[in-house]
């Protein structure tokens, strides 16, 4: 063979066993990829509306680890990190073969290992896959190094490293560290923060500065010297951040809306970034003043506040108790979403379908007097009472006598349907089939949450739609409502609520500081367990709860001397609003003018207005032969004419000299039926029409 021919034939040879091993070190990288789990395995972070850490969870592992990227950081850190670490990071292939020859160099030269060769990318191998610290380690790290950067940009694999660094403890990370020792994010931080930031991986259970301070700010200062050698800092820069103090303590992560935290955590697992709609400020002064509020009540009582607002039913603070880790007050429950009676807090939505059922007008003369409704006779807060008032004052003085005649009239299912098609859950009681008169005050419970949903309502014209805590909704498609008052109903009842009087020995927040009026409704559930308050101005909606969460009574304490105080410095905290326009107040119709017990009620017997046809719960067919639906005969006794007629509120017809009136049904379904007469007396019935 030609030594031309020998040659070809040796680079051939070459060639071939270059491409074996090329394809040999594809095959062993697609066999044994690298493991990547350990930036899988995150602490969740739930954030306000700002992207501020409200609360943080360690991770699986135990240890706060977030997740980074050089974008995240302050450039001061990166730079410093990589004159420090691996000048050469963005050139070499994982290996640095220069910096291996002058480790190699000075190891002989000492007959000792003084110095090392790894670079930034096999140090996040080490994260990644750590082994002790041995030869055959080094060879593998080495090899992983090159695998990782055949893969990964340099910006990613810098990613992993600010993800996985050690800080001390269970700290892992930039993110963490930067947290725990200054309470900021990366991108703020200063040059020497930055520099203890890069030094504390190297050692970080002998540099951790809260536990040995001179021997961090040694490390720091170490780093910053580095930096002038290599022309990153000047001299100058250098020696004012030597002059600034290392932390000697750790900053705990954040526990706020701790229970709102627990919740959405608990909703969508492997999410390490749970944003939501809070307000982190406003949050944070909320939880302060209910600690401030604390040595006023029992040492077993707690309280609950939510803050909403009204246009977007984004909350903005959701407290479910002042400390949530006070063992003695059940700090653990989440009184927002716990079940209590509301007391008389559910009365503006009785006389707000009232008005839409036009059964009463604000204006109505209504009596407050002892009244049987068949075996359940109500009595007021104290025990008195007070005669022929308007429903306005009936409203605002939060009477029980009016508010049950009221509901009587609007009946108790019709109105727990409207709740519940507001989105409003009403548990009753044991052994109660069907919610009966004394829902109206407090016969039934619900939560902090579903009445908060129910006061938005009336600043929305009366359209009930979900609260908001999570900005997931914000590009998605439009939420249902539900009408639970008409706009009109809705206005009465908020311009009833502005001129409820303030609690005692309280001003009003609304008369001091804003413009904007407050509607103010408190209320109080059997035995004291639970004081209540609800506020709503046109931009806000806040409901507070006050009690003791394992049920007991806490005599004294009601809602107007101890949940209204608080609701009126929960608006204090708010911005201040502008005033609406004027309202204009109209006189009740001679129709309207006076509404009376029902005979079941105590009513006299002669002449009263009595609903024949159809009566409560009949069921009645008005399918006509060909399929279609046929009229009904509405037929009353009594009363003076002319009598109306409603279906679910609305008039259908008007008898002027008959007592009765046809009616044409829409379909199947459940209805109320009343007849008003002259003097503004009522019967109703819920029917079934097949």
């Amino acid at each position: 063979m030609t030594g031309r021919g020998g040659a070809k034939l040796s680079l051939f040879v070459k060639g071939g066993v270059c491409a074996l091993l090329i394809l040999i070190a594809f095959a062993l990288d697609r066999l044994f990829p690298p493991d990547l789990s350990r930036l899988d395995d995150l602490s969740v972070t739930v954030t306000d509306s700002k992207d501020t850490p409200l609360r943080a969870f360690t991770n699986a592992a135990g240890a706060w680890r977030f997740p980074a990227t050089p974008d995240a950081v302050a450039p001061r850190f990166t730079d410093l990190l990589i004159a420090y670490e691996d000048r050469r990071f963005h050139a070499h292939p994982g290996i640095d073969p220069l910096a291996v020859l002058r480790a190699a160099g000075q190891n002989l030269a000492a007959g000792r290992v003084v110095s090392g060769a790894s670079t930034l990318t096999m140090q996040v191998v080490r994260l990644l896959e750590p082994r002790p610290r041995t030869l055959g380690s080094k060879l593998i790290e080495a090899a992983r190094a090159v695998q990782l950067e055949t893969r990964f940009s340099k910006s990613a694999i810098l990613g992993m490293y600010l993800t996985l660094a050690p800080y001390g403890g269970n700290v892992e990370g930039i993110r963490a560290a930067a947290r725990t020792l200054f309470g900021k994010e990366p991108a703020e931080l200063s040059t020497a923060e930055a520099a203890l930031l890069v030094a504390l991986p190297q050692s970080p259970t002998r540099l951790r500065p809260d536990r040995a301070a001179e021997r961090a700010r040694a490390a720091r200062d170490k780093v910053l010297d580095r930096a002038v050698e290599q022309g990153v800092l000047t001299p100058r820069a250098a020696q004012e951040a030597k002059a600034d103090l290392v932390p000697d303590r750790r900053i705990p992560m954040p526990v706020l809306a701790a229970h709102l935290a627990d919740r959405l955590k608990a909703r969508h697992p492997g999410r390490p970034v749970l944003p939501t709609t809070l307000d982190g400020r406003l949050q944070e002064a909320v939880e302060g003043l209910a600690r401030r509020t604390l040595p006023d009540l029992h040492e077993r009582a707690g309280l609950a506040v939510l803050v909403v607002e009204n246009r977007s039913r984004s909350v903005l603070a959701y407290l479910g108790a002042p400390d949530y880790f006070d063992e003695r007050r059940e700090g653990g429950v989440d009184m927002v979403r716990a079940v209590r009676s509301p007391g008389s807090a559910l009365k503006p939505f009785i006389y707000g379908l009232g008005f839409d059922d036009g059964l009463i007008h604000p204006l109505t003369q209504i009596a407050d007097v002892s009244t049987r409704f068949g075996d359940y006779a109500p009595r007021n807060f104290d025990r008195d009472f007070t005669g022929e008032l308007t429903v306005r004052d009936a409203l605002q003085r939060s009477l029980n006598v009016p508010a049950v005649l009221v509901l009587d009239k609007v009946g108790p299912m019709r109105f727990a349907d409207a709740l519940r098609r507001a989105g409003t859950r009403l548990v009753l009681p044991a052994g109660a089939a069907m919610p009966g008169l004394p829902v109206a005050l407090g016969g039934a419970s619900t939560s902090l949450w579903d009445m908060a949903t129910l006061y938005t309502a009336l600043a929305r014209d009366g359209q009930a739609a979900p609260l908001r805590v999570t900005r997931e909704a914000e590009d998605g498609p439009p939420t249902p409502t539900a009408a639970l008052l008409s706009p009109a109903s809705a206005r009465q009842v908020l311009d009833i609520l502005e001129g409820a009087p303030p609690p005692p020995g309280a001003v009003q927040a609304a008369e001091v500081r804003r413009a904007a009026p407050l509607a103010l409704k408190t209320g109080t559930s059997y035995g004291f367990r639970d004081a209540w308050a609800f506020g709503v101005t046109g931009r806000f909606t806040v409901g507070v709860w006050v009690g003791r969460p394992d049920g007991t009574p806490s005599p004294g304490r009601f809602g107007r001397n101890t949940a209204a105080p608080l609701l009126l410095r929960v608006f204090d905290l708010l911005p201040e609003e502008p005033a609406p326009g004027p309202r204009v107040a109209q006189a009740a119709p001679d129709l309207l003018r006076r509404v009376a017990a029902s005979a079941a009620a105590g009513a006299p017997e002669t002449d009263r207005l009595r609903l024949v046809f159809p009566t409560e719960s009949m069921v009645v067919e008005a399918g006509a032969a060909n399929g279609a639906p046929s009229p009904l005969t509405l037929s009353a006794s009594g009363g003076q004419r002319p009598l109306s007629w409603l279906v679910d509120g609305r008039r259908v017809a008007v008898s002027s000299i008959r007592r009765d009136a046809a009616w044409q049904p829409e379909g199947p379904g459940f209805v109320r039926v009343t007849v008003v007469d002259a003097d503004g007396r009522s019967d109703s019935a819920v029917i079934e029409v097949r």
